[in-house]
């Protein structure tokens, strides 16, 4: 038997994005459409719409920075179904320094 090994692995860029209430959609360079919850994210499902829509990519398409929300999201991460590694303590400290700030 067998098996594949696949020694590099060519991971697509991203070309687009769309943001709705409750998912992150990616365009990618090899055709794909990929959609993820927007819960996996939390600093983006607790941002407004104009915090959502003010994105740039970083690494020419590896990835998208949200800079108002302090939030990156990388292609492997979408890709590989990996939600984000922010710990609860983490988030609650961020969530609490935007009620602060309201």
């Amino acid at each position: 038997m067998t098996s594949l090994i696949i020694d590099s692995l060519d991971i697509p860029k991203i070309q687009a994005i769309e943001i709705t209430d409750d998912a992150l959609s990616v365009d990618l360079s090899d055709g794909r459409t990929i959609s993820v919850p927007l819960a996996w994210y939390p600093r983006l499902l607790h941002g407004s719409i104009e915090e959502r829509q003010n994105w740039r990519f970083i690494g020419k398409g590896e990835g998208i920075h949200w800079n108002q929300l302090d939030e990156d999201v990388s292609v492997k991460n979408i890709i590989f179904g990996q939600p984000s590694g922010e710990s609860q303590k983490s988030f609650q400290r961020w969530l609490n320094q935007r009620q602060v700030a309201s």
